[in-house]
């Protein structure tokens, strides 16, 4: 389909924090190439008011609101409401593409509603892989029915392209991009640093911070309650500890985890903060403990040392580069982990010092470059494009923090 003189008409689903936090740099960076692309916003609403902030933050106003939020939904809901809202969108703005993000289950139906109607998909963050359907759920799920309707797939990091050429994904519908959380990352640490300091970002004189973050669907009941075991050993064996946690909305982890923790004087729970305050505690944190996929990443780009509370990892890369361990969501493996990396100079120096492999803050950059030449040579050889904008790790960058 070679390019007329008609503009690229480029839709982006979001529908949670996330994914909003991952595809904020992308609407930015197609929206700058305004004579190429016509580009509009779909929210399905999946998460409003952790993302309303974001949508402030990277100056976004969506175009369509499918509001598909209830109290308690299923994913059969989620699905259901997002294909039955976002396909009238779809037939009345027929989008020459359609891009989404990650792994959600919004995303999945937004991919697979536009496959319908003979739309173009293009997945953002491709080929993260952990093997195991059940683990995360259905997250693993979604992801690799994504791959399998999307026509462009944004991989961040060559991994990832290995895990979908071995699924039978041509290689020219995949490009190696970096991650755009890394775009959002560094945007956001320039404006949280342009901000007045507080009394509060000051921490309490010799004591380490420690920020958690735990959500994660298949976490939930036993899973939680071993990591909030784990937090509460964690500060009665080691008074030179705080803990700042924010608690997801979902009554499945607000409950138990305010039930467990409330308590403590050097255990803050708070609401969900907008992603410049998260950025503002995760500078100052001396460790990151994360059921999270997101954190994963920005955490190492900041310097902090990460412990992994899941059994599997879709972004091993940083487990292999040294600058996260999977513990699980077990109480004994997450406090061992944590008192190891703290207590032990060497250890948390290597941990805050590995190379992220992760990307440079130019994927979104990179994003709208290949869709650019893709549409104006689609089925020609796709060779060239990546040779010129692929992403490529510099072998000796290293980005550290203090302790």
């Amino acid at each position: 389909m070679a390019r007329s003189s008609e503009k690229i008409r480029v839709m982006i689903v979001f529908g949670t924090r996330p994914e909003v936090i991952k595809l904020g740099p992308v609407v930015k960076a197609l929206r700058a190439r305004g004579r190429t692309f016509s580009t509009s916003t779909c929210f399905t609403a999946q998460h409003r008011r952790m993302c309303d902030p974001l949508f402030r933050l990277f100056a976004i106003t969506p175009d369509h609101d499918l509001d598909i939020m209830t109290e308690r939904q299923s994913l059969k809901d989620i699905v259901t409401r997002t294909m039955q809202r976002l396909d009238p969108i779809l037939a009345k703005e027929k989008p020459h593409m359609v891009i989404v993000q990650g792994d959600t289950t919004s995303a999945f139906a937004a991919a697979l509603v536009a496959f319908y109607r003979h739309i173009f998909v293009g997945h953002v963050e491709a080929g993260l892989r952990t093997g195991d359907l059940w683990n995360p759920y259905p997250e693993e799920l979604n992801r690799q029915l994504i791959s399998r309707v999307a026509e462009l797939n944004f991989a961040p990091t060559a991994r990832a392209r290995r895990a979908l050429l071995d699924e039978g994904v041509p290689e020219g519908r995949i490009f190696v991009t970096g991650n755009t959380v890394i775009d959002a990352l560094m945007f956001t640490v320039a404006k949280a640093r342009a901000r007045r300091p507080r009394a509060s970002d000051r921490g309490r004189a010799g004591r380490r911070l420690i920020l958690v973050t735990a959500h994660r669907r298949e976490n939930f009941g036993t899973g939680i309650t071993e990591i909030c075991a784990a937090l509460l050993d964690l500060v009665e064996r080691n008074d030179d500890l705080e803990i700042f946690l924010p608690v997801h909305p979902n009554p499945a982890v607000k409950e138990p985890i305010e039930r467990a923790l409330s308590k403590h004087s050097r255990i803050t729970l708070s609401p969900p903060l907008e992603y410049v305050e998260l950025v503002r505690i995760m500078e100052r944190s001396s460790l990151v403990l994360t059921d999270s996929g997101g954190l994963q990443e920005e955490a190492p780009a900041l310097g902090k040392p990460v412990v992994v509370m899941r059994d599997e990892t879709e972004r091993p890369e940083i487990v292999e580069a040294g600058g996260a361990v999977l513990a699980g969501p077990h109480r004994d493996r997450i406090v061992k982990s944590v008192e190891k990396i703290l207590h032990d100079p060497k250890t948390y120096a290597r941990m805050a010092h590995v190379r992220n492999p992760f990307g440079d803050g130019r994927a979104s950059e990179r994003i709208a470059k290949i869709l650019d030449g893709w549409f104006g040579s689609h089925g020609a050889d796709t060779s060239a494009l990546r040779k010129r904008y692929e992403y490529a790790p510099a072998k000796n960058t290293r980005r550290g923090a203090r302790r």
